[in-house]
């Protein structure tokens, strides 16, 4: 894996404190290293001038440490000792390191411990097989693994370094973060054993039962359940998938926020929603996008994109039903199918649009307005009929001044592959429309008024209507209609409006 340049930078800041902490010399002269007693004593001028050979319950003291051992290798002008077995290092109140050998150096304070190496303070427990000590510092360092268990996790690493004083450790290689409730894998992590807090500097992956983070950059305060994630970071619980430049997490409260390029995919509804800020609320199923929202439902021939001022998904989980509202000024584009209205509901369950505030709905060549309106579509979107209440008004152009018009006060327009096949007029119903003879020539006028009446269509154009109730229809020469008597009251043409395309839908 390719180090990132911040990664790079990091690694050298920490490798010249860990030289630093590991080599500078004490201030003030060195002081010497104490025997405090030992149950034999031995001279050794093979081994050294001044070697001395410590056997039994040998302690020896250095400053305010007191190291403990089975036995050791004292050399005196040298400044220095070695011991072996039952190693222990009483470094201060709250530190204590155990191991099976012991290199150490009083002019440095330099603890080289090798074999089963334990480091232990208030707020957790080292263990690994080859630590440096440095106790002029109070640091530590490790390069052939380690594992660090506190109150609530278990942290392993190819390596580490520890600064006693203020409880900060920094990990690299293989990091792992066991946690009762998740997972954390990193490529490079600093973690405060004091705080629980993590920092992250690299690809950075937690697992849990209910979900999957990522990103490249970040914190995590492990004690609170708080994180705040960057550069690449995404969220997933299997079925749901967020990103975004910035992700802000609280496991407690269920709470997820992501700002700037934000992508939620919803693998279950097909659908994509995209935007710059977003919040989820887990305990109480809805998410809402704002700042340039747009809903994308993904369909094998052809999608359809929404877009409004603020879209809220809400997941009904007594009734398993899923909604999506879309407000305000909202407004899609798919190729066969344009709209608008103030505010617009998506019912996942059974594939139902609602439309409220004076929609307008465009389908090929119509044009549809009413108080209010829902579309119903089937597999793969395909629309199945549009139901209009209230001031339904439905117009289909024939020419730069003609129009067809039919309204009432409700409108069911059924379709077929996406064409408008059939119109069912419920209640003061009047059709205004172009009669014309095989080759195009206009005949004449149809004004027809009726409580009720069926229009069908073919190719987009009127081949047989059908009164009920109170019916009166007359076809008259088109002279005898004058141009401005030509259309219906109420009558509106708006295909300024209409979305001719997908960016248009940001266009209110």
């Amino acid at each position: 894996m390719k180090n990132s340049f911040y990664n790079i930078v990091f690694l050298v800041i920490a490798g010249f404190i860990s030289v630093q902490a590991f080599t500078q010399q004490p201030k003030q002269k060195p002081t010497r290293v104490d025997l405090l007693r030992a149950d034999e004593i031995r001279f050794d001028r093979s081994v050294a001038p001044d070697a001395r050979r410590l056997i039994g319950d040998v302690q020896l003291k250095h400053d305010d440490a007191i190291m403990y051992c089975d036995s050791a290798w004292q050399f005196t002008t040298d400044n220095r000792f070695n011991a072996y077995s039952n190693v222990f290092i009483q470094v201060s109140d709250s530190v204590e390191i155990y191991g099976d050998k012991l290199y150490y150096n009083g002019n440095t304070r330099i603890a080289e411990l090798h074999g089963n190496v334990k480091m232990i303070d208030n707020q957790m427990t080292l263990t690994t097989q080859h630590l440096f000590y440095n106790l002029e510092t109070n640091t530590a360092n490790y390069i052939d693994g380690g594992k660090i268990v506190d109150a609530e996790n278990t942290l392993t690493s190819n390596w580490g370094f520890y600064y006693a004083d203020y409880k900060n450790f920094f990990f690299r290689g293989d990091v792992e973060l066991l946690n009762p409730q998740y997972v954390m894998n990193s490529d490079t992590l600093r973690y405060n054993t004091l705080t629980e807090v993590a920092y992250f500097f690299g690809p950075t992956t937690i697992v849990s039962d209910e979900n999957t983070i990522f990103c490249k950059n970040g914190w995590y305060d492990t004690r609170n359940d708080i994180a705040r994630f960057s550069r690449d970071a995404w969220f997933s619980n299997g079925e749901q998938y967020l990103s975004g430049d910035s992700l802000f997490y609280d496991r407690n409260r269920g709470y997820g926020k992501a700002i700037n390029n934000v992508l939620l995919k919803d693998s279950v509804q097909n659908t994509l929603v995209t935007g710059h800020f977003a919040e989820h609320f887990e305990h109480e199923y809805f998410s809402e996008v704002t700042r340039d929202a747009v809903l994308t439902v993904v369909a094998q021939n052809d999608s359809l994109f929404l877009h409004a001022d603020t879209l809220r998904s809400i997941h009904d989980e007594e009734n398993d039903k899923r909604l999506l509202f879309a407000y305000y000024k909202a407004k899609f584009f798919r190729k066969d199918l344009q709209g608008l209205s103030d505010s617009i509901v998506y019912n996942f369950s059974d594939s139902t649009i609602y439309l409220y505030n004076n929609p307008v709905i465009w389908s090929e060549n119509h044009q549809l307005t009413a108080n209010r309106m829902e579309i119903r579509t089937a597999d793969e979107n395909r629309i199945e009929s549009i139901h209009l209440f209230d001031a339904a008004f439905i117009v289909s152009k024939e020419d730069t001044s003609a129009f067809n018009q039919v309204k009432g006060r409700r409108i069911v327009g059924y379709f077929k592959e996406n064409e408008l096949r059939r119109i069912d007029v419920f209640g003061n119903g009047e059709a205004l429309y172009y009669v014309r003879d095989d080759d195009e020539n206009l005949i004449g006028i149809n004004k027809s008024l009726s409580s009720d009446m069926r229009i069908y269509l073919e190719d987009n154009m009127v081949s047989r209507i059908v009164l009920f109730t109170n019916a009166d229809a007359n076809l008259f020469p088109p002279e005898e209609i004058p141009l401005d008597q030509r259309f219906l009251q109420h009558f509106r043409w708006i295909t300024e409006r209409r979305p001719q395309k997908k960016d248009d839908i940001f266009v209110w």
